[in-house]
């Protein structure tokens, strides 16, 4: 199995660079989203969890992230893990996913967890200018997660920017490859692709 790490901005088009993969490398692969990683907080109310702050470390369980990596890369099913963001609560499924040739995780931090890096065969750091990932981030949140501008305005400028220029940027540093122009860069994800197949077929 390879296991390949894609980090970068959000709105940077981590997710369409995943489906991309995907799409086009010619073997199985699982994607797990480290948004699906965030820590529950069952005993907060709905406002205390809408202030959390949703750009930073700490918010996710990496233990449970690194858990599920290791069960994949040694053969075995773990089961999926959701969230539901317009509740700010986890909503984790009875589906099973089961191993594959290739096990892509992208996020915001997937670069932080350093036993997580270690592991990553492949870093692919995806770089897009800011203002771009702003519009996309406003364009998702309020067709795919129920938000209004006003919110999406707040955190942006709370969390969002300042999580980024203290974190986020730097991960290009942890990079094998930086991602130009987001996911639907063709040239290089034919060139990915090709790498990954070829790889792949090394191994088997």
């Amino acid at each position: 199995m390879i296991f390949i790490g894609i980090c970068g901005a959000s709105g940077s088009g981590k997710s369409t660079l995943a489906r991309e993969l995907t799409n086009d490398v010619r073997a199985s692969v699982v994607v797990l989203q480290q948004d699906s990683y965030y820590v529950n907080h069952p005993d907060m109310t709905f406002e205390e969890r809408a202030r959390l702050n949703y750009d930073e470390p700490g918010i996710f369980d990496h233990d449970a992230l690194y858990e599920d990596v290791c069960s994949l890369l040694a053969g075995q099913p773990i089961r999926k893990k959701a969230y539901d963001f317009a509740l700010h609560a986890r909503c984790d499924t009875d589906e099973i996913i089961q191993p594959a040739d290739v096990l892509i995780l992208e996020g915001i931090h997937s670069f932080y967890d350093k036993r997580l890096l270690q592991k990553m065969f492949l870093k692919l750091y995806v770089s897009v200018d800011p203002d771009i990932c702003l519009l996309r981030r406003i364009q998702r949140d309020i067709l795919e997660r129920g938000r209004d501008i006003n919110s999406i305005a707040e955190q942006y400028t709370s969390t969002v920017k300042p999580m980024y220029d203290k974190y986020i940027r730097n991960y290009v540093a942890d990079a094998d490859v930086v991602v130009m122009r987001g996911g639907k860069n063709a040239r290089i994800v034919e060139i990915l692709n090709g790498y990954i197949r070829s790889v792949l077929g090394e191994e088997s």
